[in-house]
This record gives structure tokens, C-alpha cells and sequence, in this order.
């Protein structure tokens, strides 16, 4: 089995989303865990998580992206749903400096607010960080995290693509790498990172419908996928596809630990 650790598979992009979740089946992909963005995210994703409970596993978060001047509401709206409902981790929370800086202040009160309820929840956390405007929103995410020094905090940093020296930050913070469709683009950089790094710190992701692996770059993204990112870390760290999927799977499961079943 794969776990496909990242992928908005209640976006609208996916209308044929039945027969998404079944080629993915084909694919032997066996959870596929889905990061909420905001409010209007919630209900399609519940809608997946409750008609496959065991396939498709709800976060529960505030996306930087989503973050504006409505975010006390928002986040609001994140704690009651965080305790009345069972999530597998606290997220997609982070900090984006890509498109647009009107928030950022308030994208990094988001994210401390998220970090201690996952804390106290004793639930993992997908981090969101995005650079650009010549800031490093990797090196300010790990530096909040540091200075909380909050208890049972973990989780994966998304969508990483940072140097081989911030992939080891990471780990020592505690947290997992999400490898996704970078990993095969010529020159995303993680040809250079991925040998250097041990496998039980990998976890696999396909960040659906965003960033599709090569040969499908530039087209929409899906679980099934997931397969050929696999097939990319085992070419790079030279072991095979079945270590790769076994011991992802396994890393990905550890995160879980400890957190009811849905």
C-alpha cells in the first residue's frame, strides 16, 4: 500500500472523482489524506471523508493562502470543527510569501494559533511554506516552531523542496518530508537532496490537482500518480519500489499513532 500524504481531492477539478478514486485504488494507493484550505473547502471534504472513511482522511486547518482579514472568524471556525469532529492532523497551516504579502502578519498568528491547538490535541501538522519577496518562508516556519518549543509537535513539512541543510532542520525539529512531483521535474533540486536523506524520514505526496509528476507536468494531478513519485525516490536513493513503499507507508502511519480511527 501507498498513502498519498497531500491531495485536495474534493477540488472541483475532480467531476469524474469516482473513477479518480478507483484508478488510484488500481494503483495500490490506500489513503489518500486531505488538507482542508478554509470554510468552503469543509463540506466536500467531509462529503469524501464520510462516504470513504477508510481511504480518504480529513485534516482540518487554514490555508496561509486563505488567510485575509476575516482570520479570527476563520480560525473560529477551525477550532469548534477541530473538536467536534475526528481529523488525522492540523492543516494545510503555514506561511506563503509567494503571492501575496498583504497578511502576512496575520498568516503568522494563524500559524502559531495552529501549531499549540495541535499541540494540546497531540495531532500532527502539515506545513504550507512557500518563499518569495526574498524571504524564506522555510527558515521562518522552523524558527516559530523552534521558538514555541510546543510538546508532541510533529508532522510533515509539505511539498518540500528545500536544501539537503533544511531537510535535516526538519527532521531534527521532528518532522517528515513530503516528496512530491518536484522530485521528478529536471530541475527541481531534489535530485541533489533526496540521496543525502535517510528513507524513515520520506513520506509521499501528490499535492492533487497541483503539481503532477513528469510525464503529466502541467496537467491535473491525482493519486494514481503517486506510483511514479515512488518510482523517482527509489531511482535516486538506488533501493527498490518495494522499500520505498513499504517504508513511506510505514513513516506515514507512524504519524498517526495514537489518533483514533474515523
Amino acid at each position: 500500500m501507498l498513502i498519498d500524504t497531500h491531495a485536495h481531492i474534493y477540488d472541483p477539478q475532480f467531476e469524474d472523482r469516482e473513477t479518480m478514486l478507483r484508478q488510484a485504488a488500481g494503483e495500490g494507493i490506500g489513503q489518500i489524506w486531505m488538507p482542508n484550505c478554509a470554510r468552503e473547502t469543509v463540506e466536500g471534504m467531509m462529503e469524501l471523508a464520510s462516504a470513504y472513511p477508510d481511504r480518504c482522511l480529513p485534516m482540518m486547518g487554514l490555508h496561509p493562502c486563505y488567510v485575509s482579514e476575516s482570520v479570527e472568524a476563520e480560525l473560529a471556525e477551525v477550532e469548534n470543527r477541530l473538536h467536534r469532529s475526528r481529523f488525522i492532523a492540523v492543516g494545510e497551516i503555514g506561511l506563503d510569501f509567494y503571492w501575496d504579502m498583504t497578511f502576512v502578519p496575520q498568516q503568522f498568528e494563524a500559524f502559531r494559533v495552529q501549531l499549540q491547538w495541535a499541540s494540546s490535541l497531540n495531532l500532527p501538522v502539515s506545513i504550507h511554506s512557500r518563499s518569495g519577496h526574498d524571504r524564506n518562508a522555510f527558515a521562518e516556519a522552523a524558527d516559530l516552531i523552534e521558538q514555541l518549543a510546543l510538546p508532541n509537535l510533529n508532522g510533515i513539512f509539505h511539498c518540500f523542496v528545500g536544501t539537503a541543510d533544511e531537510a535535516r532542520r526538519a527532521i531534527d525539529l521532528g518532522f517528515k518530508l513530503g516528496i512530491g512531483g518536484v522530485s521528478t521535474f529536471k530541475n527541481g533540486g531534489l535530485d541533489k537532496v533526496i540521496p543525502e536523506i535517510g528513507l524513515e524520514h520520506l513520506v509521499l505526496e501528490t499535492d492533487s490537482p497541483y503539481l503532477a509528476p513528469v510525464p503529466y507536468r502541467g496537467k491535473r494531478n491525482e493519486p494514481a500518480y503517486l506510483r511514479l513519485i515512488a518510482r523517482r525516490v527509489a531511482d535516486l536513493k538506488q533501493v527498490s519500489m518495494e522499500l520505498v513503499e513499504s517504508q513511506t507507508t510505514t513513516n506515514a502511519l507512524t504519524l498517526l499513532k495514537g489518533i483514533p480511527t474515523l
